[in-house]
Formats: C-alpha cells, sequence, structure tokens
C-alpha cells in the first residue's frame, strides 16, 4: 500500500470550507479520509478531525452528494 502524502494546507482547507458551507462533499470526504489514513499529521489537525466529525453526528453539516461545491 503507497503511503498518503497531504498537500501541505489540506487539512485546514477542508475544516475552512467545510465550516463555511455546512456541508461535506464527496470531495470532502475523500480528504478526509486521506488525512485520517495519513500518520504524519499533527495532534491538532487530528482533533480538528475528530471536531468535523462530531458536528455531522450532531447534525450541524450534511452530506452533499454533490463533487464538490462551486461558489
Amino acid at each position: 500500500m503507497s503511503p498518503v502524502n497531504l498537500l501541505p494546507g489540506a487539512i485546514n482547507e477542508l475544516i475552512a470550507t467545510v465550516t463555511d458551507t455546512h456541508r461535506l462533499t464527496k470531495a470532502d470526504r475523500y480528504g478526509m479520509m486521506a488525512a485520517i489514513l495519513d500518520e504524519s499529521i499533527t495532534e491538532e489537525e487530528r482533533g480538528c478531525l475528530d471536531r468535523l466529525i462530531r458536528s455531522l453526528v450532531k447534525g450541524r453539516i450534511q452530506i452533499a452528494d454533490e463533487l464538490s461545491i462551486v461558489m
């Protein structure tokens, strides 16, 4: 299995976009999956992803069926 390499700032961009739109697209979900599988992310980044998942569970964020949200 090849290692997952995230782009610098990818997690921050993901969090900012989802926080702004309150929607998680398919592209966002793939980004989250890659981030969760990346063993080199910081504890702060992992905490941000955990908060995002909690927001999903509580219904504060909707899952969108679109690939991405174009603004």
